[in-house]
């Protein structure tokens, strides 16, 4: 997995903050879906690696529920956390259980479930 999000990461537009990240989801059908962080001059309108992988799994048919995991690496050489905006969104399309992993760029990595990254999430429920 790290050999893929180091070739993906190649793509990442951050000429802002030299920050790059790579995102790349697993469907429950094993299908793979990247991403990259994507940054604007006006900063509000950059949007994060995590949630391009997502928005372009969902352009491509995917529903909330078909994704397995969720593997991220950035190249500050320490294992980046999704922000809470990715959170957020993380918690709309996947499940509970689901696994997020996170790499530095050794390989060295740490492995959590959704529900640990959410513990106390907003979703349809406090809509109602």
């Amino acid at each position: 997995m790290l050999e893929k999000l180091k070739e993906i990461i190649n793509n990442s537009y951050a000429p802002y903050s030299s920050y790059h990240v790579a995102a790349l989801i697993i469907t429950k059908d094993s299908k793979e879906i990247s991403g990259v962080n994507v940054e604007n001059a006006s900063y509000g309108a950059s949007v994060c690696a995590e949630r391009v992988a997502i928005f372009k799994a969902i352009s491509m048919g995917y529903k909330k529920g078909d994704f397995k995991e969720l593997h991220i690496l950035n190249d500050s050489g320490k294992k980046g956390m999704p922000c809470f905006i990715c959170r957020q969104v993380v918690e709309e399309f996947f499940n509970p259980e689901d696994k997020i992993f996170v790499y530095d760029l050794s390989g060295d990595f740490n492995c959590y479930l959704v529900k640990e990254l959410c513990p106390y999430p907003f979703n349809s429920e406090d809509l109602k």
